[in-house]
């Protein structure tokens, strides 16, 4: 499963330059060139890791838009900004920021303080509108009702996917992972678990989503729509 990152920033070089680094360190990014457009949005991104935020913004300053995030989530919040005073930075700081780096800024200072920032992966996750525990081994829905206990092979099964988010697994690469070498499952046993999964997570089983089937390979999994 991918990190989730929020960058403001109405800057479309810097942003873009932001978003290609980030991506290479295996986050996924969702970029805006202004607060109100974030905020509007806020249900895309809410669930991140992190918000890196510009101060100098077009029609709502990163102030405002920092307050109106702590007002909402205790998201950890990064300043990213050409006003790099003490006062700006103290500014910022008590608007709930967590953090403040002037511009122009060294990209591997910014990868460390993000990667400070960011806390623990969690033992719990969406997918869709289901909610997974991993440690429950159980998927609820947004009124917290239990809709799935999982086995031990299908929540292995579950994180294998996570950890392979976007590429194609071929059938005998899971059982090989879930089941082992010395177990001989038949690959309609990964089918039977797919039709599982589709039942808990997707709309419509018939046209999936998160789990797509690649012919005559295996299965894609992905987190984001």
């Amino acid at each position: 499963m991918k990190i989730e990152i929020c960058l403001v920033e109405d800057d479309p070089i810097l942003s873009d330059f932001i978003k290609l680094n980030l991506e290479m360190e295996g986050y996924f990014v969702h970029v805006y060139q202004s607060g109100l457009v974030a905020l509007s949005e806020s249900n895309v991104w809410i669930n991140g890791a992190l918000v890196i935020l510009d101060n100098m913004l077009p029609g709502m300053s990163g102030i405002e838009v920092c307050k109106a995030i702590r007002a909402i989530s205790a998201l950890p919040i990064l300043f990213l900004s050409a006003k790099g005073n003490t006062q700006d930075r103290i500014e910022g700081l008590k608007a709930g920021a967590n953090d403040y780096l002037a511009k122009p800024f060294d990209l591997e200072e910014l990868l460390l303080r993000i990667k400070v920032l960011i806390p623990s992966p969690t033992s719990r996750f969406k997918i869709g509108s289901i909610y997974v525990d991993v440690d429950a081994m159980i998927a609820t829905n947004e009124h917290e009702k239990v809709v799935h206990e999982f086995s031990k092979k299908e929540m292995e099964l579950l994180k294998l996917f996570m950890e392979f988010e976007g590429r194609v697994l071929s059938r005998d690469l899971m059982l090989d992972r879930i089941w082992g070498e010395d177990v001989y499952p038949t690959s309609r046993t990964i089918d039977n678990f797919i039709l599982t999964f589709r039942k808990i997570f997707e709309t419509d089983q018939k046209n999936p989503f998160y789990f797509q089937s690649v012919r005559g390979v295996g299965y894609k999994f992905q987190m984001n729509e």
